[in-house]
């Protein structure tokens, strides 16, 4: 069982795998560490104070690093401190940051390590495909199965449950009471609350009853875009404007603006491959830890449709 674990950023994932440490019936006596940029813990701004006393006040200690500017030596040492590192330093950091966690890791001869993949299955998506940050995933998944000193779990948990609602992704608009299917209306996309996600992250920190050098899988509901429409309709009461953005249309948006991530998501997506699967295959069912469903979400949204 982990006794000394890092968990790298406090942001909404980071700080949800922190809560969920913090209050497991099995932290005993372990030791939780984040890791955050020195300019962070010292910043005066209220909103940096209020979530370090919201850490402290989680008996979590504070390890500074920056891990976009440190070298991989340097936060190799930072590693070697601890038995479990969890990565919750997201995708919107540069190229190649990814990559350089997973070679500090086992540099540091980590004995266990939880990469930043807290998304789709990317090894069933593949290479080359629309949103290219994808293929930084990819290798980091190749270099974790090419050596046997760090255990390593990686947990597929589909798309934060907050994204579909981003209107810059475009899935569901509540201003304009426009939800969009992307491909087909059958496809199918798992979500998953960062809270779920914390939960079940800190029972496989914990607790892993034996799951290693693997993927692991978590849902907190999969659906259709057509289920996602008649959910809405129900919620707000009223029908939705319902829009399906096929492969023509989704292909003349990455034409028309390649550098777009919101785009390249939405291609992605729409290829029905890597982003959904069943209950049944997810920890959160083998172990009976109950999830919030996308009914469940919508219902607690304080949002009102005039």
């Amino acid at each position: 069982m982990a006794s000394n674990i890092l968990v790298l950023g406090a942001g909404e994932l980071g700080l949800a795998v922190l809560q969920a440490l913090s209050r497991h019936p099995k932290r005993s006596h372990a030791r939780i560490t984040v890791l955050m940029r020195q300019a962070s813990l010292d910043s005066a701004a209220p909103d940096k104070k209020k979530l370090v006393q919201q850490i402290r006040a989680l008996d979590v200690r504070f390890e500074a690093a920056d891990v976009v500017q440190a070298s991989v030596s340097q936060l190799a040492a930072v590693f070697a401190k601890y038995d479990t590192v969890v990565s919750c330093n997201g995708m919107g950091l540069p190229p190649g940051t990814q990559t350089k966690l997973c070679e500090a890791a086992l540099e540091a001869r980590l004995p266990r390590y939880f990469p930043w993949q807290f998304g789709m299955d990317y090894d069933a998506i593949g290479p080359g495909s629309s949103q290219d940050l994808f293929d930084e995933q990819l290798l980091v998944r190749g270099m974790l199965r090419a050596q046997d000193a760090t255990d390593w779990l990686i947990v597929s948990t589909g798309l934060f449950m907050s994204f579909l609602f981003v209107p810059d992704f475009g899935v569901v608009d509540l201003a304009s009471r426009t939800v969009r299917a992307l491909g087909s209306w059958d496809n199918r996309i798992t979500l998953t609350t960062p809270d779920d996600i914390g939960r079940v992250t800190a029972e496989l920190v914990l607790d892993s009853q034996g799951l290693r050098n693997q993927c692991v899988y978590v849902a907190g509901d999969t659906l259709t875009y057509r289920q996602l429409a008649d959910l809405l309709d129900e919620r707000f009461g009223i029908k939705f404007c319902r829009e399906l953005w096929d492969a023509e249309e989704l292909a003349r948006q990455m034409r028309e603006d390649p550098n777009n991530g919101y785009v390249k998501y939405r291609d992605t997506f729409a290829q029905g491959k890597g982003v959904a699967w069943d209950q049944d295959k997810t920890v959160n069912s083998a172990r009976g830890i109950k999830m919030t469903d996308v009914k469940a979400y919508l219902a607690a949204m304080d949002v009102k449709l005039e």
